[in-house]
């Protein structure tokens, strides 16, 4: 995204300015104000929900304490839960609704909260150090995220700094993934989706393999390389996996550099499929058709199906003779009503393709247990399915 600049003026009333790139490619507030640990909560969600950023020159624990204050501010009922502050979760309880209709009020609960939460700013210096009291040495974590310093002062909102935080954590101690190894752990990078979601792993590490696939197999839209490295653990000698995001492709050379599988997975950007056809093509797409607001909902998030369309009708034109594609799909979609099992039926064989088998699982995941989740019905109705597609 193209880097843009945010304005304020100082305490002695001078112009400054900064750079100002989000994660989300969300516009710079036009309004900003500084505030310190005199401001209280109350008048600091009100401004936030006016779209005023909030630069803060106090304390920087204070200010984390100040985002929580906020962030219960923006979950509350309010008004006999006729309303909501922040339209937060209670906003999408008050009534029941379509599935449909509830997945779009939540998303659009979701994006208000973000964008109020988003409004508490810090200052980070052009060698990424934060001039507060008490700010902590996140220089590491900004290295890894936005690349060597680039010699610009910037203004971050707390919220994606702490993100930065936790992605910088969660990359040290890895992802711990049963299929590979009661040892083995997977690093993502920050902007890579983690694959926390583990029983779409175990349904590529026991489906049985096609004939040839222990020659080859191609891995569409890698990300971490978790899939790409389940195969060349089963024995396939010889993986390509492709991926359009730079990040992605980095985090997966960093897996497989950790799994001394180098040699054995091939990192290809491109949209998509390689050239060629290979006995096995292994895809996981994003599973809900609806617009990401930010890079890493991405992995979630395909507007119009995209990716998925794609895939099945690119999928016979890469396929060996007597191949396969497995397709790794959950079918919240369905339980959503965003996308019927008839369109996917239709796109497999509008796509020259048969469904030879599939493998069912049950999500694991806590939010399929979470009843004051706005989505549970869907949630729990989940199944992942492991689509075995041939040509036909």
């Amino acid at each position: 995204m193209t880097p843009s600049t945010i304005h304020w003026q100082d305490a002695a009333g001078q112009a400054q300015s900064a750079l100002w790139q989000p994660e989300s490619g969300v516009p710079a507030p036009r309004r900003v104000l500084l505030a310190d640990d005199t401001l209280a909560a109350d008048k600091a969600y009100r401004l936030a929900c006016e779209g005023t950023g909030l630069l803060w020159a106090g304390d920087f624990h204070n200010a984390r304490q100040l985002l929580q204050a906020l962030g219960r501010r923006a979950d509350a009922p309010r008004g006999g839960g006729a309303r909501a502050r922040g339209r937060g979760r209670a906003a999408v309880e008050q009534a029941p609704v379509e599935p449909a209709q509830a997945f779009h009020l939540h998303r659009q609960a979701q994006a208000q909260r973000a964008r109020t939460l988003s409004q508490i700013l810090v200052p980070v210096d052009a060698d990424y150090g934060i001039s507060l009291r008490r700010a902590p040495d996140l220089r590491a974590a900004f290295t890894e995220a936005w690349g060597a310093p680039s010699g610009q002062a910037r203004v971050v909102s707390l919220r994606e700094v702490l993100g930065l935080v936790g992605a910088h954590e969660w990359r040290k101690k890895g992802v711990p993934i049963a299929a590979l190894g009661p040892e083995a752990r997977i690093h993502p990078h920050y902007g890579v989706f983690s694959p926390v979601r583990g029983e779409y792993v175990d349904l590529v590490a026991t489906t049985p393999l096609p004939a040839g696939a222990k020659a080859l197999a191609f891995d569409i839209g890698t990300g971490t390389a978790v899939l790409a490295i389940v195969l060349a653990r089963r024995g396939v000698a010889r993986v390509v996996a492709t991926d359009q995001d730079p990040r992605a492709l980095a985090c997966a050379a960093d897996n497989l550099q950790r799994m001394g599988l180098g040699r054995n997975v091939e990192l290809l950007p491109a949209d998509l499929f390689p050239e060629g056809r290979a006995p096995l093509v292994v895809c996981n797409p994003p599973w809900v058709p609806a617009r990401a607001s930010a890079p890493i909902e991405r992995a979630v998030y395909d507007e119009d199906s995209r990716m998925l369309r794609g895939f099945l009708a690119g999928l016979a034109g890469h396929l060996a003779p007597g191949g396969e594609g497995w397709l790794i799909l959950s079918d919240l979609a369905e339980h959503l009503g965003l996308r019927p099992r008839a369109q996917l039926l239709e796109w497999i064989a509008q796509g020259g393709l048969r469904v030879v088998q599939r493998h069912d699982v049950k999500p694991r995941h806590g939010k399929a247990a979470d009843a004051a989740d706005p989505l549970h019905a869907a949630r729990a109705a989940e199944v992942t399915s492991l689509w075995r597609l041939a040509a036909a």
